[in-house]
């Protein structure tokens, strides 16, 4: 096993560069996700560590070893990727042994090793089937048995779940966390998705347009964003956003909503007049009179998903706002209700989105 670090690392293609001085510390056996947004540059940093990107500028280090210049199959690192990529006219055994046998490892410890990987997998039945014979999720963890019998010191995962159904997709993410925690292999994975990066990551590394917006556990960042991308990004549905301007005082007033105004300790620092963001998530929206805002809401759509229920809706001022029902969780699209904004709840951004504390 081995731990992976960038330092300063920098890709352009030409002229213009997508990958801005990156510095990432995983340490060895971590189970690290990049997460963001469509061409955030997620991708490219992993296929950077992997060697099929060349590195502009930075160092890329395996196991404290600089591989910048070292080819992809000499780095210890296997990837799975999003498309399964195998062969059909072989069998699964075959598949997963295709590798081993082109480099002439003995046959002996390519037999231990596809065996090794079925068992992890659970495919042993499967290893006489050709790929057409399997479903979605069984090519998937195929895919990810070739990865397993070259025993990396790291596994690099793009997107490997886009593919499957959403059913699927949750059985795999479970396969995949038991997977780490058999293997104690340092994995990296990608995916735009938040919600597997919550359930999977040990630490998530949010990125925007190239750059790190936060790194940090999963629950650190939903509670704790360092600023409104990364609050708005990480949770679903989304954090709500609300415009507002100081009264002093730390008193906020909100804009548009007809005079609704709201003390939070962190307003303390803006000058009268001074605008701002304020933030609250979905769940933690409360009836009216229970917390310290009650505003007026209009629903528009009514999700009901059994144990839970959301309420998508229009504010006062034409802002979108999503609740998590609770004891309206009968309403449908038409009604008015008013919910309130408990202030210990609510975040604070000041007009370049950074949180303040």
């Amino acid at each position: 096993m081995a731990g992976v670090t960038l330092r300063s690392v920098r890709k352009a293609f030409g002229s213009v560069e997508t990958i801005h001085g990156v510095d990432l510390d995983v340490r060895d056996g971590e189970f690290v996700v990049f997460v963001g947004p469509s061409g955030c540059g997620k991708s490219t940093l992993l296929r950077m560590i992997a060697g099929l990107e060349d590195v502009t500028a930075g160092e890329v280090a395996i196991g404290g070893r600089v591989v910048n210049d070292v080819e992809p199959a000499d780095r210890g690192t296997a990837m799975v990727f999003q498309s399964y990529a195998l062969y059909p006219h072989m069998t699964v055994a075959q598949n997963l042994s295709f590798g081993l046998r082109m480099n002439g490892n003995p046959r002996e410890d390519t037999e231990r090793r596809v065996a090794q990987a079925a068992r992890i997998l659970q495919i042993e039945p499967l290893l006489g089937r050709r790929p057409r014979a399997l479903s979605g999720g069984q090519r998937q963890r195929v895919a990810i048995g070739r990865a397993i019998v070259r025993e990396p010191e790291v596994f690099l995962f793009d997107e490997p779940l886009s593919n499957l159904d959403a059913e699927l997709r949750v059985q795999m993410r479970v396969e995949i966390a038991r997977l780490h925690g058999e293997l104690g292999t340092t994995m990296i994975y990608v995916t735009h998705d938040q919600t597997e990066a919550m359930t999977l990551a040990d630490r998530i590394v949010v990125l925007r347009a190239g750059r790190v917006e936060q790194i940090g556990r999963p629950l650190d960042l939903y509670d704790h964003p360092v600023n409104q991308f990364v609050a708005g990004f990480i949770g679903s549905p989304r954090m709500n956003f609300l415009a507002a301007e100081s009264l002093g005082g730390g008193r906020l007033r909100l804009t548009g909503q007809g005079g609704a105004e709201i003390a939070l300790p962190a307003a303390q620092g803006l000058a009268p007049g001074q605008r701002a963001t304020l933030g609250i998530r979905p769940e933690h929206v409360l009836g009216a009179g229970q917390g310290e805002c009650d505003l007026p809401l209009v629903v528009d759509v009514a999700e009901h998903l059994g144990a839970t229920s959301y309420l998508y809706g229009n504010t006062k001022a034409g802002e979108p706002l999503v609740v998590q029902a609770g004891a309206a969780r009968g309403a449908h699209a038409g009604d008015r209700l008013t919910i309130s904004i408990p202030a210990a709840r609510a975040y604070l951004f000041d007009p370049d989105g950074r949180r303040m504390t």
